[in-house]
């Protein structure tokens, strides 16, 4: 049910890496505290962990720096096998549909429907700035949430930020490396976004702390607790959610069309840059 907006995650992160902000037409929809901006390579190559542990057996949450300088990629051969799977997806199957969705919706309307898909995920977004401490920035969240979700009407209009309520954007992943976590290596899936160990295990746990998951649409159900759907409308539930995550992807995709064209055509190797910005960005992330 979720495949579909994974695989636009996994593509758009390619021009996150590149790009500062999300949007890639007029209208800014996910507040952010920080630059996002390339890695510099290595100068001088460092051997990697099997070379020069190759009797060793692997940490999966060693630190980022540990043996390979700060790109930790033990699992590069099957990781760019599969990145070079996901922008073929993308460039034969969902570049072109968002190429027609590009040219019937307008700005506008693209915006708002980011705008909405944004606010609903705010749940995660809150807690993980308690867990961590930040006060401020969950008072921010919350203070975004409800202004959004009713002048804003249920989030289409990013009317907070117009009065400057922002802050950095806080996951699971992120709080897990506040409490010293280790990252782990870096890690490519098929329909997923670039991940650390680390930052996989924080993304399947801001799905358990969203409670639109288990609340309105569930895939987790939760003894005793009703869901405006039941759990026994399996079907109902399945149209709902592809419905709304293929319209999310296809319109993330046509949001970014120009930018992403931008980084296939200016990047010799895609692969270590999008590795190198990720692993670069999280680490930001994590120290702010």
């Amino acid at each position: 049910m979720i495949l579909p907006r994974l695989l636009v995650l996994s593509l758009l992160s390619v021009v996150i890496m590149f790009a500062s902000g999300c949007a890639g037409k007029s209208g800014s929809v996910k507040p952010q505290g920080t630059t996002d901006t390339r890695a510099e390579a290595n100068e001088n190559p460092v051997p990697s962990p099997a070379e020069s542990h190759a009797d060793e057996p692997l940490d999966p949450f060693a630190k980022a720096g540990e043996g390979a300088g700060e790109e930790y990629d033990p699992w590069e051969p099957m990781n760019s096998n599969i990145f070079e799977f996901n922008l073929k997806l993308d460039r034969y199957v969902l570049k072109p549909v968002a190429k027609g969705y590009n040219f019937i919706m307008p700005d506008l309307a693209q915006v708002g429907v980011s705008n909405f898909f944004y606010n609903i995920r705010f749940a995660p977004r809150f807690l993980n700035n308690i867990f961590q401490g930040k006060m401020k920035g969950a008072g921010i969240e919350l203070g975004r949430f409800v202004i959004n979700s009713t002048v804003g009407i249920a989030g289409f209009f990013d009317v907070a930020k117009k009065i400057d309520l922002v802050t950095p954007e806080e996951d699971l992943g992120q709080t897990l490396g506040f409490y010293g976590v280790k990252p782990g290596p870096y890690l490519v899936l098929p329909f997923l976004p670039p991940f650390t160990v680390r930052d996989l295990v924080g993304y399947v746990g801001d799905v358990f702390l969203n409670p639109i998951n288990w609340l309105v649409l569930p895939i987790i159900e939760v003894d005793d607790i009703p869901s405006a759907i039941e759990h026994k409308n399996r079907t109902t539930i399945s149209v709902i959610r592809i419905g709304a995550s293929v319209g999310e992807v296809i319109n993330e995709r046509s949001r970014n069309l120009e930018k992403f064209q931008g980084v296939e055509e200016a990047t010799l190797d895609l692969y270590t840059a999008v590795r190198n910005a990720y692993l670069q960005k999280r680490s930001q992330a994590v120290m702010e």
